[in-house]
């Protein structure tokens, strides 16, 4: 069993039995897991992130109508599907943050996106493993309040990578 396999596992056992789960009891009575794509070692890289001068705050709208405030920190280029893709990294208080919405969304991804928690490390660098991508709490229970990814995060290629469609 691969890292990741183990990951998928705690978080699939997590979902269906823990009382802090995102699942209503109606829901966890029929969870089998957690639908994943399969582990894409291409997906998983270190990427030189490209600070904004100018450290804007951003308000991002949620799912329940509330905003929450980040930092726009930096972009960052990357290859999926065999095309070149941009995406912004937010702060805030908690972290780094990096919503993102593919073209699979609607299909196979959650339509209102996707995230990432990417890891700094020295040199203006991140670790961003897309494996990793995971749905926001309200993609299961309504009852959640989660950021909506903004449009300069909307991006045209298939991220093939992380969790899909709850159902």
């Amino acid at each position: 069993m691969t890292e990741l396999d183990s990951f998928r596992a705690d978080k699939d056992a997590f979902f269906g039995s823990h009382p802090q789960s995102p699942l209503t009891r109606e829901q966890k009575n029929d969870f089998h897991g957690l639908n994943y794509f399969p582990e894409d070692e291409s997906l998983r890289f270190e990427a030189k992130v490209d600070e904004f001068p100018v450290k804007e705050k951003f308000e991002m709208q949620t799912s329940t109508g509330d905003v929450q405030i980040y930092e726009r920190f930096g972009k960052f280029k990357f290859n999926a599907d065999g095309a070149e893709a941009e995406l912004t990294i937010y702060r805030s208080a908690r972290g780094f943050f990096l919503p993102f919405v593919d073209s699979l969304a609607g299909r196979e991804t959650y339509p209102a996106g996707r995230y990432l928690d990417p890891e700094p490390l020295p040199g203006g660098r991140f670790f961003v493993d897309f494996n990793m991508a995971y749905n926001p709490y309200c993609a299961y229970n309504e009852m959640w309040s989660c950021p909506i990814t903004p449009a300069e995060n909307r991006l045209k290629v298939a991220v093939r990578a992380g969790e899909k469609l709850f159902h």
